[in-house]
Order: C-alpha cells, then structure tokens, then sequence
C-alpha cells in the first residue's frame, strides 16, 4: 500500500507543476471519475449486474459555438461470480456519444470487451478494447473567412472506423487507469489539408480516505496528454456523506474552477450536477453537466463505503 501511496503523491506532485490547458478534440467531462467507462473500456461489465450511465454537458454558456456533448452508456457483466483468484471475469459494453463543437459534429458508437482478473479480495486488473464507428459531418454554412478558401468552405460527412484500449488496476482504497484512444488515427477528408483525429492518451488515478465512518474523502486526478499540444489536468476532491449525498470541487489547470453534487437513491440511482467556472483567456464563463446512473444491484455499504471508484 505504501508504493501506491508513493505513486498517488508523484501523481499530485505532477499536478502542481503543471500550468497547461488541453486543446479539445475529444469531448471534455468534469464528471469523468463516476463515469470511467466513458473514457476506459476496461470499465466493461466491472460490476456485477447491468449499469446504465447518461451525461450531457453544455460548455462555455454564451459562446457562440461551444461544444456540446453527451453519451448513453450500457455496461453488463458476462460472469459476475469469479470461481478462483487470477481467474477472469468478462463483461461487454456500449458507448452511444455525440459531440458538437461549431461546424463540427461527431458521432460515434463503439462495442466494448474487457476481462477482469483479481490478484487478492481487493486488488484488480482489468483491461479492455472497443471498436466500432464514427461519423464526422462539417458544415461549412457559418463558416466565414476573408478570401474564397476550398479547404473549409466545403461540407463533409465521412463514416470512420474508431478505436480504444484501456487498462484499469484498484484496490480497497485507490485506483489508477489508462486509456488510449483514436487509435486509427482518422483523416479528415474535405476538411483542411492533413486534418485528421490524433491519438489522445488519458491516465488517472483516486483514492479513498475515510474521515468518520459516516464521511469519506474521495479524491482524483486526470492526466489528458494529447500526441501534440499542451497537457491537460483535471483535479477534484468530493465528501461522501453515507454513500447517499455528495459535495465537492475541483480545478482543471489555468482553465476552470469546479463544482460537484450527487445524490444517491435506493443506492441504484445516482444523479449528479456539475458546473465549471471558467476563468480562462477565453473569459468569464460556465459550463454545466448534469448526469444520471442506474445499475440493477445495490451498492453495498461496510465499514468502508463504497462508491462508484470502487465497484
């Protein structure tokens, strides 16, 4: 446990010394520690019934063509019960997720298989691949530029094939995940002169203190580290009170200050608020994410809570 605290501090030693922000070709959530599968699929079927996950983020109110995002996810588990320690679990996955930002729209849907494979009653491993597909459309009727330019001023709709791997590791009390995405590194046809989709790589970690045996801190860190461009991180610490109510904040690095809430009902309802107080150079603003969970089974509650870092 000692390594992993050694790690985690590393983690946060990094965090302080960065002062980037993240050029946005993947969608941006600030709610990315409850919904993990949305950005690992070694998440797939990592618990042990169905988990229905929803999210729709609206960024940058007022700005004249900010992004907005959202998914559906369904995540099920192939053998919820492990016969023996080292012996996998499967589970499957679905991610449906639409993002517009200006004249650019993607849509993509992706199918999802990991394996699970516990080392010790806490510590696992899991990894996980999704495929599929995703349809990129541009609308160039906004666009405006000071002399007739064909790289832009022409409308797109291409299908592209889509791809990601993940690796996830957790024990009781901390997590650590990885994940890389658009792997087929997609081209743009139509749209500029070598536009096209470039690997994104995120790593995270989180951990969890508890305060009283009714209170827990839940802490995370997310590293998105982009094949060019500035690196981005996401910072939060969240107070769960019973494993029924949340309230926290956060700060994504020279861009955002963040706000949590969630609620949890019948332990199999999650809905939960986010706003992100935007005081970057690009100005005063806010962001909004509202989301809502459902899983088949209840969460189960010992003498250490348990959330959703942790299922």
């Amino acid at each position: 446990m000692r390594g992993q605290i050694k790690i985690f501090s590393f983690l946060m030693l990094m965090l302080v010394m960065s002062t980037f922000s993240f050029g946005q070709q993947l969608p941006q959530y600030t709610q990315w520690a409850t919904h993990q599968f949305s950005i690992n699929p070694a998440h797939a079927g990592i618990k042990a019934c169905v988990d229905i996950q929803t999210l729709y983020r609206t960024q940058w109110v007022g700005l004249n063509g900010a992004p907005k995002s959202g998914f559906v996810t369904l995540s099920v588990p192939l053998q919820a019960n492990r016969t023996a320690y080292l012996s996998a679990r499967h589970g499957i996955g679905v991610k449906v997720e639409t993002d517009k930002i200006g004249q650019f729209t993607t849509n993509r849907f992706n199918l999802a298989y990991a394996g699970h494979f516990n080392f010790s009653r806490d510590t696992r491993l899991s990894l996980g691949l999704s495929m599929g597909m995703m349809h990129f459309g541009y609308d160039q009727s906004n666009s405006i530029t000071i002399d007739p330019d064909p790289a832009v001023l022409s409308e797109a709709s291409l299908v592209m094939p889509d791809a990601t791997i993940g690796a996830w590791w957790n024990g009781a009390n901390y997590y650590f995940g990885a994940s890389i995405q658009n792997l087929m590194h997609s081209k743009w046809k139509g749209v500029g002169l070598d536009s096209r989709y470039r690997l994104q790589t995120y790593i995270n970690a989180g951990s969890k203190l508890k305060i009283t045996n009714d209170i827990n801190l839940l802490s995370g860190i997310l590293f998105k580290i982009p094949t060019t461009g500035p690196l981005g991180v996401d910072a939060n610490a969240i107070f769960d009170f019973k494993n029924v109510f949340g309230i926290g904040g956060g700060y994504r690095f020279t861009e955002a200050i963040l706000g949590f809430m969630y609620f949890k009902i019948n332990q199999q309802y999650l809905i939960q608020y986010s706003v992100d107080y935007v005081v970057s150079p690009l100005g005063r603003s806010f962001s909004h994410e509202i989301s809502f969970n459902f899983a088949t089974c209840k969460s189960v509650t010992t003498g250490a809570i348990k959330t959703a870092l942790f299922e």
